[in-house]
């Protein structure tokens, strides 16, 4: 029998805007074997953009996956001018999740 896994989706709390710094890290591909990045990687300019003054922007939005009281994922969006930018109106998308969450998921 399957197990039911109890979370909940919210809107990410303003005292809650620094996670978003380790979510963009965790989104970054590091393929296996591959030796991870150093943490401070996501303050590159072109990272750094996806969090920066996040929340001031009108069109910033934000959801945050919660399991067992712990923040464990995230998805925002902003529109900006990055790597797959389309318009001024089209926002771009993140979602990351700690890896620590999928292991505990899986039981």
């Amino acid at each position: 029998m399957d197990s039911v896994v109890d979370y909940i989706i919210r809107p990410l709390y303003p005292e809650e805007i620094h996670l978003l710094r380790d979510f963009l890290y965790e989104a970054i591909f590091i393929p296996e074997g591959v030796e991870p990045l150093p943490r401070d990687v996501v303050d590159l300019p072109e990272l750094k953009l996806y969090i920066q003054d996040f929340g001031k922007k009108q069109d910033d939005c934000c959801l945050v996956v919660e399991y067992d009281g712990k923040v464990v994922g995230a998805v925002w969006t902003r529109i900006m001018n990055d790597y797959g930018h389309v318009d001024d109106e089209t926002p771009s998308l993140s979602i990351s999740l700690y890896k620590e969450s999928l292991v505990s998921t899986k039981n």
